[in-house]
This record gives C-alpha cells, sequence and structure tokens, in this order.
C-alpha cells in the first residue's frame, strides 16, 4: 500500500527520495540501524500509510470490569472490538481522513492528538511486539526500492477495494510502474 500510495503521490515519493539521498548520497550501501533511525519523513508515510490501511482492521478484547462510555454501562466478560480501520478515519483525530498526509504525523500536528488514536499495531500490554521490526523492515525495502526507481501508479485511489477480514486484504489494487532512475 506504501508502494501505492507513493506512486499516486509524486511529490511525497520526492521528499522521501530526498530525505535518502540526505543519508546515503550517491552510495549503493545497505541501511544501517541508524540510518533506518533517521529516515524521519518515510516514517511518517508509513504512519499514514498503517493509518489508512492498517494490517488488522478489527481488535476484540474481553472486559475485565465494567466500562462506562457516556451513558452506556458495559458489564464485565463482555467482548468488545476496537476497529482502527475506522478509527483512524475519524475526522476529529484525522482531518481530511481520506487525504493521504504523512505531515499529519509530524510533532507538532500530534501533540493534541488522544494517544490511541492511532493504533495500527495494537496498544498497552497487548500490542504487536513486532512494531519495530515491522516499521526497520518496511524502512528498508521501501529505502532500497526509492533509491533505485521511481514509482508510478496506474490508476487512482478509487481503484483500491480492500475487504477487512482477519486482516485487512486487497480485492483489487491498481498496478504500479517502476522504472530506474540514473
Amino acid at each position: 500500500m506504501a508502494f501505492i500510495q507513493l506512486g499516486l503521490n509524486q511529490d511525497i515519493q520526492e521528499r522521501v527520495r530526498e530525505e535518502l539521498y540526505s543519508i546515503f548520497e550517491d552510495s549503493d550501501r545497505e541501511a544501517t540501524l541508524a540510518d533506518l533511525k533517521s529516515m524521519k519523513y518515510l516514517d511518517r508515510v508509513l504512519k499514514e500509510t498503517l493509518r489508512l490501511y492498517p494490517s488488522v482492521p478489527s481488535i476484540t478484547r474481553m472486559l475485565k470490569q465494567q466500562l462506562h462510555i457516556r451513558e452506556y454501562e458495559i458489564p464485565p466478560q463482555v467482548v468488545v472490538a476496537i476497529v482502527p480501520y475506522l478509527l483512524h478515519r475519524e475526522e476529529k483525530h484525522f482531518p481530511n481522513p481520506l487525504k493521504f498526509d504523512p505531515d499529519r504525523f509530524l510533532p507538532e500536528n500530534s501533540i493534541n492528538r488522544h494517544p490511541y488514536a492511532f493504533i495500527p499495531f495494537s496498544a498497552g500490554p497487548r500490542n504487536c511486539i513486532g512494531q519495530k521490526f515491522a516499521m526497520y523492515q518496511m524502512k528498508t525495502v521501501i529505502s532500497t526500492v526509492i533509491r533505485k526507481m521511481k514509482i508510478e501508479t496506474l490508476g487512482s485511489q478509487d481503484d483500491i477495494k480492500i475487504s477487512a477480514q482477519l486482516i485487512l486484504r486487497p480485492e483489487s489494487l491498481p498496478n504500479i510502474k517502476l522504472t530506474k532512475i540514473k
């Protein structure tokens, strides 16, 4: 999904490429952990991709104690569902929620956002233990491709059709075209 978004948003792809050039210059060496940590803009691109397309569209939990939400009392032992796919598209947390905008994850744009408004890897004591590894892995793959290739998405945002199963699955996606640069 990140490749598709980068192909749809050439200006964002170019900013990622500029960030990578500032880290690697003309070198074709592999990324180090320090390099991955310095990829701040790419990190925001990935967060924005995960905001729109979280790999796990819903999470269930059994309540251990009674929960009071507004005028509702939910008793213990009830299974509740949290739906990051919908939560991440809430206008009050993410204005213009369908727009792909990595800058919504700038520190100054995130400061007043509820800490659980963005939960692509769940949250709390049962969050995904592999989330840092997943982010590093995505940064490694995407940075390697972006340094060598231009990505074009052959279609539009409207061509993305997904279904929410245990994980978010594409039903149909636009093709992408890779063109070697330099």
